[in-house]
């Protein structure tokens, strides 16, 4: 193994990319628990949401910083 170079990474690329996640895989969690308790309307508009988060995640990438 070796040590990764992470110093060309800026701080708002690193900010954008932890809240995105936290807002993807949070929403992707919330629609299966939802699909779980058999409110499954609400599990897919949460799984819409991960879907549209995604989309407008890179969307962003690709606008500001490709």
């Amino acid at each position: 193994m070796s040590l990764v170079d992470v110093s060309s990474v800026s701080a708002v690329l690193f900010i954008l990319g932890v809240v995105f996640l936290l807002l993807i895989f949070g929403l992707l969690s919330f629609g299966i628990l939802r699909m779980f308790q058999q409110r499954f309307k609400a599990g897919w508009i949460s799984f819409g949401g991960a879907i549209v988060s995604f989309i407008v995640f890179m969307l962003i990438l690709n606008k500001w910083f490709l």
